[in-house]
């Protein structure tokens, strides 16, 4: 998130003198971007302007339109996501507004479209790329190659069918399975309800192995995470109560996609589990 509020200071710092205003026809006021909206929060900025480069005209508007886009965000299924969203939704407040330029909306469209058909949704019209403006010195450009050269470029995890769930099996079956996986994550899930009964997810993540690359165990925790947000409909069916549940998820790295082969359900006292990722360190695959 700190990241994402650099990169929006410093292209809104870069662009501020040449960027245009856009005309809504009404007059608008500095608020304070308020606490319902956690994916504008520490983007570099504090207050918004009212009405929005969406045309929301109240501050219960603007929540209430938000918060379909909170989860989306949270998936980071783009850099720029939060930075483009939050231009929209919650335009940070100077003398004129700044828009998002074309293509930004285009990255964010091409990697983030793809998640939104996940849910069963299509890229909406609200946010045609045709609508921002081209020149990238007239609007916040998405700074997408310095961006690749600043920092590492992770695996991105993908829709997909979810795996079935595998309540028995014998520690060498496992060991099997864990020769022919880039990865194996052992994940605690809850869900709770916010504002509006949206769902959501407490997600904590402890890394089994990884054999990939140089990926960082951190790495692999956050890219399952995106995983799990990413296919939320695998994720209801692995939390179908509020109690705590445990899994262990095995996968590949493909062509830079991550995908989740196996689904392990890791019980109270599963010896089995255990056995395999204790005998893991030592054990010599075929």
């Amino acid at each position: 998130m700190f990241l994402t509020a650099k990169i929006l200071v410093f292209a809104v710092s870069g662009f501020l003198r040449v960027a245009t205003g856009f005309d809504i026809g009404l007059s608008t006021k500095c608020v304070v971007i308020p606490k319902e909206m956690d994916m504008c929060h520490k983007i570099g900025y504090s207050e918004m302007r009212l009405p929005n480069l969406m045309g929301h005209t109240s501050m219960a508007e603007v929540i209430l339109k938000s918060t379909t886009w909170q989860h989306l965000a949270h998936t980071d299924c783009h850099p720029h996501v939060r930075t483009f969203l939050c231009s929209l939704f919650a335009p940070i407040c100077l003398d004129t507004f700044i828009h998002p330029c074309r293509s930004m909306c285009v990255a964010v469209r091409d990697s983030c479209a793809p998640v939104l058909a996940c849910h069963g949704h299509p890229w909406p019209d609200s946010l045609d790329c045709n609508r921002f403006p081209a020149d990238e010195d007239m609007c916040l450009a998405s700074l997408t190659k310095e961006y690749k050269y600043l920092h590492k470029v992770l695996p991105k995890p993908a829709c997909q069918t979810c795996p079935a769930v595998e309540e028995f099996f014998t520690h060498k079956r496992v060991l099997e399975v864990f020769c022919d996986s880039n990865f194996a994550v052992k994940v605690k899930l809850s869900k709770r309800r916010k504002v509006f009964g949206d769902q959501e997810y407490n997600i904590e993540c402890q890394v089994e192995f990884i054999t990939q690359g140089s990926l960082l165990p951190y790495e692999t925790q956050s890219m399952i995470q995106q995983w799990l947000l990413i296919n939320e409909n695998c994720t209801q069916r692995m939390t179908l109560t509020h109690r705590p549940m445990v899994y262990l998820l095995v996968g590949n790295i493909e062509e830079g996609i991550i995908l989740v082969n196996q689904v392990y359900r890791w019980q109270r006292r599963d010896s089995q589990l255990t056995l395999a990722t204790q005998k893991w360190r030592y054990h010599k695959c075929l």
